[in-house]
């Protein structure tokens, strides 16, 4: 719990996920919508992009976090701690 508190353990690539599929649902949900009002081609090509083009944006997101954790154990390797608050 400290490691959250000071901030050394983020949590928002677990949000980034809750929101993709959160995402992920109302795009279905629009994409059948979408059918059942007569556009059924562009209800189709929502449910077959939509959720592709989220799968990217959250990637992309999750990609910074990763990088950040890779930086992290490069320093705690190079200066031989453990954890982070042994840096501080």
């Amino acid at each position: 719990m400290g490691d959250y508190l000071s901030f050394r353990k983020m949590i928002t690539p677990v949000f980034i996920q809750v929101i993709f599929w959160i995402v992920i649902a109302v795009i279905v949900i629009a994409g059948i919508a979408q059918m059942a009002n007569d556009a059924v081609g562009a209800g189709l090509l929502t449910l077959i992009i939509g959720p592709l083009i989220a799968r990217i944006y959250a990637e992309i997101l999750l990609v910074i976090f990763r990088i950040n954790d890779n930086v992290a154990a490069i320093r705690y390797a190079r200066t031989g701690a453990t954890t982070g608050s042994e840096l501080m």
